[in-house]
């Protein structure tokens, strides 16, 4: 049986290596009665990770690289290499040695007991505590409609080849890895892990990646969004026509409800404000629309060592 390995590689420069070295000691040891590839997909990389990748290739026959004409994301790098994994089961882990190597012999244990995705999720992570916080704020929402997503969120997967071969099938772009993997309904099972702290390089998931990340996972993976501004629009209606009461009343009875123009101008900056994040919301479905109907591909290879 053979295993795959998928690691995007975006500026890793001195991880790749020892990532490999790490991978193909197991295969030598206590996984040796199966064959393994190791797919690297090198997504614009300024550095020497596209050349560390092909040196790597040179000496060993179980690598691969695929390169990408610019840096299209690490979402994009995943999909190029799960629909270019060729093994039994296809095992997604960072290159950047924060995923625990370790952990890949309990995983292929639990796939060899009929579990058809075998999830690692964080428990912790060595990250700065605004990254955190971000962390855990950004999958208690999510939570809110996949439940079944671990608090700490997960990279860290196995899945089986029937599960990869269904996975491919789904075409869209904007795409949210734990929620669309989730959503096959395969057999799944979890292990616990601390993410490692970075030991080599810096990582370039910034900010504006995870918020990106965020977004595409709220909005795509859910129907929350528009469910959520469509029960705002109703509570501020509904305050609406009870203020409308109110005036009425005030009216019947010969008072004057407000004195100046203080109480329009804040219920007009709350309405239009209230208007503006709903038609902001909506704006960012009719993007994600324009961007389907156009057809552009979620990455272009400009080539394949295989």
């Amino acid at each position: 049986m053979k295993v795959s390995f998928v690691i995007a590689v975006y500026q890793n420069e001195g991880a790749i290596s020892a990532t490999h070295s790490k991978i193909a000691a197991l295969f030598r040891s206590e996984l040796n009665e199966y064959d393994y590839e190791v797919i690297f997909i090198d997504d614009g990389s300024t550095d020497e990770s596209l050349a560390e990748a092909l040196n790597l290739r040179e000496r060993d026959s179980h690598v691969k690289v695929i390169t990408f004409t610019r840096n299209f994301g690490q979402m994009a790098a995943m999909l190029a290499g799960f629909r270019e994994a060729t093994g039994d089961a296809v095992i997604n882990i960072s290159a950047d040695l924060q995923d625990p190597v370790d952990l890949i012999p309990r995983m292929i244990a639990h796939w060899r007991e009929h579990s058809e995705i075998v999830i690692c999720h964080r428990t912790d992570r060595s990250d700065p505590v605004l990254a955190k916080a971000f962390s855990r704020m950004a999958y208690g929402v999510l939570r809110l409609s996949i439940p079944q997503i671990p608090s700490g969120g997960f990279d860290f997967v196995l899945m089986d080849r029937k599960v990869m071969d269904s996975f491919n099938e789904i075409d869209v772009r904007h795409r949210f890895f734990q929620g669309d993997l989730l959503w096959t309904g395969f057999r799944t099972s979890f292990i616990p892990y601390a993410r490692l702290k970075r030991t080599i390089g810096k990582s370039q998931y910034n900010f504006s990646k995870k918020l990106k990340n965020f977004l595409d996972a709220f909005i795509d993976a859910s129907y929350l969004p528009i469910r959520f501004i469509s029960l705002l629009g109703l509570i501020t209606s509904a305050l609406g026509v009870l203020y409308s009461v109110s005036i009425v009343i005030a009216w019947l009875e010969g008072k004057t409800p407000f004195s100046g123009w203080a109480p329009i101008m804040i219920a007009i900056l709350l309405v239009g404000g209230l208007i503006m994040v709903m038609l902001g919301v909506i704006g960012e479905y009719v993007w994600r629309i324009n961007e389907e109907v156009r057809k552009r591909p979620n990455y272009i290879i400009r080539d394949r060592f295989l």
